[in-house]
């Protein structure tokens, strides 16, 4: 039960990612003041935290020693899929967000045969089934929200889809890549890792929105500070925590892991009452509860797998990052 609490603590501060990048978009933030200013603002934050979640000399040493595989799989699941993301938070409202990007919990499973030449690029045919129904309703809820989808929310659609893959598949590429050259690293280590490696890319995103927009407003800075505190450090730190207590037991790790179903309905709830949303009506509320018993569905099915493995379980972890 601590487990879920804590797990249920980190989809609140979760939802930050959808619910603040919103606030920025409707207020007239440029996107890519957006994306840039999170990961430029995590890494002095996680420079903080690094001393307890294991050091960062383990980091650096396994950085430069392979830097090509850290700055490639970076800019996949950290720049790839933050611009995207924040690109569309302008689409619709909060829960519109999140409820698409949760297409990351079957992601990596889909990944699995590009990646793997072992026993788990084998794509289990119940989370297959599962995956089909997260799409189903992650679908109703597009179509449903307003009249339907116009040619700039299909564009938002693909953005989030694509951002829901970008970031699992550069988690998994790293968690191959170092066991392939015999490190070990710790999820915070990790993400530490890639924030580090993907620095160049964010001040080059930085520059290219300061000639777009010029220097971004301080509301702005904020509400990017807000995510990378509540997304990037606060809620990573509780998954992890949550999902590691119970990594042995398949029925508690399953139960932790759908909490992320959570973010949906938190970013709903903070989304209408704090920036004025309209409630997913018709389809799109069928699309969202469809959306929120795939998850639960498919945390059982997952979990079930992973239990008891180590790599299987920080897989399982990573593939949540918004």
């Amino acid at each position: 039960m601590w487990a879920v609490a804590i797990a249920l603590l980190s989809a609140l501060f979760f939802t930050c990612t959808y619910v603040l990048n919103r606030a920025a978009a409707t207020g007239g933030g440029h996107w890519a003041w957006t994306a840039s200013l999170r990961y430029l603002i995590t890494l002095p934050l996680m420079l903080l935290v690094m001393p307890w979640q294991g050091g960062i000399r383990p980091v650096w040493r396994a950085i430069r020693a392979h830097p090509g595989p850290w700055l490639g799989w970076s800019a996949l699941g950290f720049v790839g899929f933050y611009l995207l993301l924040s690109y569309a938070a302008a689409s619709g409202p909060s829960w519109l967000v999140a409820g698409t990007f949760q297409l990351t919990v079957i992601a990596g499973m889909l990944c699995a045969p590009f990646l793997y030449r072992d026993a788990r690029a084998k794509v289990p045919m119940p989370a297959l089934a599962v995956g089909a129904l997260i799409v189903a309703g992650v679908l109703m809820m597009q179509v449903g929200h307003g009249d339907g989808l116009d040619v700039d929310g299909w564009i938002a659609l693909l953005c989030v889809a694509v951002s829901a893959f970008a970031y699992p598949l550069g988690n998994r590429g790293l968690l191959l890549h170092l066991e392939r050259v015999g490190i070990e690293l710790n999820a915070t280590q990790r993400v530490f890792g890639m924030t580090l490696a993907s620095q160049p890319l964010w001040l080059l995103v930085a520059a290219f929105a300061w000639q777009q927009a010029g220097a971004p407003p301080m509301g702005q800075v904020w509400l990017a500070a807000g995510v990378a505190l509540g997304a990037g450090i606060i809620a990573t730190v509780l998954f992890f925590q949550a999902t590691g207590m119970v990594r042995n037991d398949p029925t508690a790790l399953a139960a932790a892991e759908a909490m992320q179903a959570a973010e949906l309905l938190f970013a709903t709830l903070i989304g209408v009452l704090w920036l004025g949303e309209v409630w997913p009506q018709g389809r799109a509320l069928w699309g969202a509860v469809v959306v929120v018993v795939g998850i639960v569905a498919f945390s059982v099915v997952a979990a079930r797998s992973a239990a008891g493995n180590r790599t299987a379980t920080e897989a399982l972890q990573g593939d949540h990052g918004a």
